[in-house]
């Protein structure tokens, strides 16, 4: 019976992280026979355990979802992810503290005594460090109607906190991403094709929704890589107390892989760029164009400039 029953934690551990198996592999896997994996996917499914199959050539197993939650199976590493995961969400996003704390408490009632106190001294204080430009967090029911939109395929409406009065700006979602304390989303213009990202701070959703759109492919194939090099993420500057741009000869797409968040990276040509950021001082922003290691002029306002010139002077 014990042996039968850690095999089962074990096939749900695979149905649950790896998709579909086909019954080989899964026999493989598990070290017994194509039947045994055949009992045992009734076992599951008797326990409250959605298993789906396809039939025929190539048929395989996965785990679907069912009418109610069975307990779910963590193994060491996906608990700790589970815990760290739990602890860091709540600083992005609004309304999760709470949740987030009895999600936790919920997972350590469960683990067994040496993994939970493995889990249980994993207690994260997150500090904010006023260089991570971080905006204000997103409601958590914004992230929630964005993310059922992309996954819908339905054109998102929605206004720009401090944009003029007008009509609702419309965007296929595709990709949510997190990017330097901020959450974004990058979409398809309806019209003319362009890409672009928003942040979801800074939306206010119309309701309903949009027509539904055909998935594109990211041009590149890799969101990670466009959405880096984007010399316009959606970003307005940050309150800081001082606010200045100049132009720095280098390309925006460069640029834009290493500027902090809250930066504006406008194109000039294929090798310069207005580079607009705030800081805590005139100094500051001085310290960060020259990081760019090129050429920066026209820098406005007239205190960026003689902040400039008073870092050439200590550095001389």
């Amino acid at each position: 019976m014990a042996t039968t029953s850690a095999r089962l934690l074990q096939l749900l551990s695979l149905l649950q992280c790896d998709g579909a198996w086909t019954g080989p592999a899964l026999a493989t896997a598990l070290g017994v026979s194509d039947r045994t994996v055949r009992r045992d996917i009734d076992a599951l499914r008797t326990l409250g355990y959605a298993v789906d199959v396809s039939r025929g050539a190539g048929g395989s197993y996965r785990l679907g979802t069912g009418r109610r939650l069975p307990p779910l199976v963590f193994d060491e590493e996906q608990a700790m992810a589970v815990a760290v995961a739990l602890q860091a969400a709540p600083r992005s996003i609004v309304g999760l503290d709470a949740a987030a704390a009895r999600a936790l408490t919920t997972l350590l009632q469960v683990l067994p005594g040496r993994l939970g106190q493995q889990v249980a001294g994993l207690t994260i204080t997150s500090v904010t460090n006023l260089w991570d430009l971080a905006p204000p967090p997103v409601d958590a029911a914004v992230l929630r109607d964005v993310a059922t939109a992309i996954h819908r395929t339905e054109t998102l409406r929605y206004d720009i906190t401090g944009a003029a009065p007008g009509p609702a700006a419309t965007l296929e979602p595709h990709h949510l991403v997190s990017w330097a304390g901020r959450w974004c989303l990058l979409g398809r213009e309806p019209t003319g094709g362009g890409w672009r990202a928003v942040r979801l701070d800074l939306l206010t959703l119309r309701t309903p929704n949009g027509p539904r759109f055909d998935r594109r492919t990211i041009p590149g194939g890799d969101v990670a890589a466009y959405f880096s090099t984007l010399p316009d993420r959606g970003d307005n500057l940050d309150h800081w107390p001082c606010q200045g741009s100049a132009v720095v000869e280098q390309p925006a797409e460069l640029i834009a892989r290493f500027a902090p968040g809250g930066t504006r990276v406008q194109p000039i040509g294929p090798t310069s760029s207005r580079v607009t950021m705030g800081a805590w001082s005139w100094n500051g922003i001085a310290a960060l164009l020259g990081s760019f290691d090129a050429v920066v002029r026209d820098a406005e306002p007239a205190a960026l400039r003689e902040a400039c010139r008073e870092l050439a002077s200590r550095y001389r």
